[in-house]
């Protein structure tokens, strides 16, 4: 059976992948999509989605806009990576269709509680409030989906500060009510996806699918690269977000290790740290996970298979 998941996310060049990898992968059933503030402002970042749903010929699933800035915080974007519109680089079309009127909030909490108890996963690819909002407004979802799997964080690195990586930075109450939730939670964080680089092997793997969202995949990956070398000097970008939809697809295609996590909320320069404490073999009782190795080759063969499973529906 396939899994269902809630994308909740930001889009975004690597979100807008992820979406793509949920779409055309058998194994995942996405039964709705949310937008929170992120890389974009909630209105670029909806726009986004919709225009991603559009390429990949998406129809049937709910979207609805979330959260347009953190609990307690002023709002920050990304626009260093991923330009003014949140997806600089392609053109994109015209949404084929409206989000919902619903709050994404709303739609969380309704697909969840409106599903069997243990049938819905969570990934969030984007800052942890619309997850955060959803649990505090109904509680009982803690205890009713599956387990939540991430995109955020970093055990020993930092993008956004010495310490702490952007989506959680951005809103680190959200992301320490979301940790420290009764739930499974697993960290796929910089750790894991600054392995899961888009080589010009892979680059030409995509090329030779030769579809609309194949090209349109080509394109997110050229403005990538260069604002990633540019921005954070790689050579080739890492395409974080569909590392989470991989290991829900495939858990074999990275290592995860049981370990207690925790948000850093009031260092002066540690602000919005994912704090993992491996100096003991994690107990029993421990809810949270990491992923610590990717299999590179196996990852991106989820994406292109799912590339070529799309079509050509643009």
């Amino acid at each position: 059976m396939a899994t269902k998941i809630i994308l909740d996310c930001d889009p975004g060049h690597d979100d807008a992948i992820a979406m793509l990898l949920a779409h055309g992968n058998p194994q995942i059933e996405l039964v709705a999509v949310t937008t929170v503030h992120g890389n974009q402002t909630i209105e670029k970042v909806t726009r986004n989605a919709l225009a991603v749903a559009t390429v990949a010929g998406i129809t049937g699933v709910p979207f609805a806009a979330g959260a347009h800035r953190p609990l307690v915080r002023a709002a920050e974007v990304a626009e260093s990576i991923h330009g003014d519109s949140g997806m600089d680089g392609p053109v994109l079309p015209d949404p084929a269709f409206a989000p919902e009127d619903r709050h994404a909030v709303d739609l969380i909490i309704d697909t969840v509680m409106q599903n069997p108890p243990g049938t819905i996963t969570l990934v969030p690819t984007g800052a942890l409030t619309n997850i955060a909002l959803a649990v505090r407004k109904e509680p009982r979802i803690a205890d009713r989906v599956k387990e939540v799997v991430l995109m955020g964080g970093g055990y020993h690195v930092g993008n956004w500060s010495a310490a702490a990586e952007f989506n959680i930075v951005i809103d680190p109450e959200a992301a320490h009510i979301v940790f420290n939730e009764s739930w499974k939670l697993t960290m796929v964080g910089l750790d894991l996806t600054h392995k899961a680089l888009a080589t010009p092997d892979v680059v030409a793997s995509i090329a030779a699918i030769d579809t609309a969202p194949a090209r349109f995949v080509l394109e997110l990956l050229d403005f990538f690269t260069e604002s990633y070398r540019d921005a954070q000097g790689f050579d080739y970008p890492p395409v974080h977000d569909p590392c989470a939809v991989a290991l829900v697809i495939d858990p074999s295609v990275m290592t995860v290790v049981r370990v207690p996590l925790d948000i850093e909320l009031t260092g002066s320069l540690t602000l919005g740290m994912t704090v993992a404490d491996f100096r003991a073999e994690a107990p029993d009782t421990c809810t949270t996970y990491a992923a610590t190795d990717l299999d590179h080759a196996k990852f991106w063969g989820l994406i292109t298979d799912a590339l070529i499973r799309i079509g050509d529906p643009r």
